[in-house]
């Protein structure tokens, strides 16, 4: 892989999304799926879906010039999918259960299935069957990483989601914990599989375009872009970090989202100056 590939295709993302995100703008706005944002103006909800349009397009670009391999299509696969349950949730989703605590509980003891269940359910499905892509070999070895796999993509997927509170926080954290994952995956992994990079720099440079409408509060990503972001970098932290930065980053999904069950991560982030500064940079 060259640094070109990824120069080229991050631009023809960027270019596509800054292309087709006012006409999806217009579109939403036009079906009256708007909702009120944090300073309660009415703008176009689920705009995120721009990510996996982009994707679809560059990457399919990128196929027919024999950049990419086979794996673009679970990587398009498990984007798409969880776009869709992005969407559903966004479209139909109810606020009377929140967090994964929350919907499980109506799901088992009330018997009552929220959207926010049923994307936690497929989000699970489909990162089992892109965590299958990722292992090979038999026996109890196989079945532990495939766990693994799996779980770093799905919580991977939620963690980004949980971001989603205020303008530009997961578009913020999902670009840190790109440059860190990496970062890390080339100076620690020996064989990094270094293709997932192109599909994750496809969706990064979707993402910048799109940034200045997010920061300003013209649009919501939405859980439709949220999940996108989230399982592009579940996807590429599996295929670029050895097993015990695996390991190491699992703990810490774990422990993000407990914490996230029991407190406010906003009034975290408001009594701490660095990510205040962070979390307001760009925004008006």
């Amino acid at each position: 892989m060259t640094m070109i590939y990824i120069a080229v295709l991050m631009a023809v993302s960027f270019a596509i999304t800054r292309q087709i995100l006012p006409q999806v703008m217009a579109m939403l706005t036009e079906a009256g799926f708007v909702r009120p944002n944090y300073r309660k103006e009415e703008i176009p909800l689920g705009a995120g879906m721009v990510f996996f349009f982009a994707a679809v397009i560059t990457l399919t670009g990128a196929a027919a010039m024999g950049w990419v391999s086979q794996g673009v299509y679970v990587f398009l696969f498990a984007t798409g999918g969880m776009c869709l349950f992005g969407l559903i949730d966004d479209i139909f989703g109810t606020r009377h259960a929140t967090g994964l605590k929350g919907h499980f509980k109506k799901l088992l003891l009330e018997k009552e299935l929220t959207t926010g269940a049923l994307k936690a359910l497929a989000g699970g499905l489909i990162a089992i069957l892109a965590g299958l892509q990722t292992v090979s070999g038999a026996g109890f070895d196989k079945w532990v990483l495939l766990l693994l796999n799996s779980a770093v993509i799905a919580l991977s997927t939620n963690a980004v989601n949980l971001l989603d509170l205020r303008p530009g926080r997961a578009a913020k954290g999902f670009l840190l914990a790109a440059i860190l994952v990496t970062a890390t995956g080339y100076l620690f992994n020996p064989e990094p599989a270094e293709e997932y990079l192109l599909y994750l720099t496809v969706v990064a440079g979707s993402l910048l375009a799109y940034l200045p409408a997010d920061l300003k509060a013209r649009a919501m990503m939405g859980d439709t872009g949220s999940n996108v972001l989230g399982i592009a970098l579940g996807l590429t932290a599996v295929a670029l970090l050895s097993i015990p930065f695996r390991s190491g980053l699992l703990v810490l999904l774990l422990g993000f989202h407990l914490l996230t069950e029991k407190y406010s991560l906003t009034k975290i982030i408001e009594k701490n100056k660095v990510l205040t500064y962070i979390d307001m940079m760009g925004r008006r």
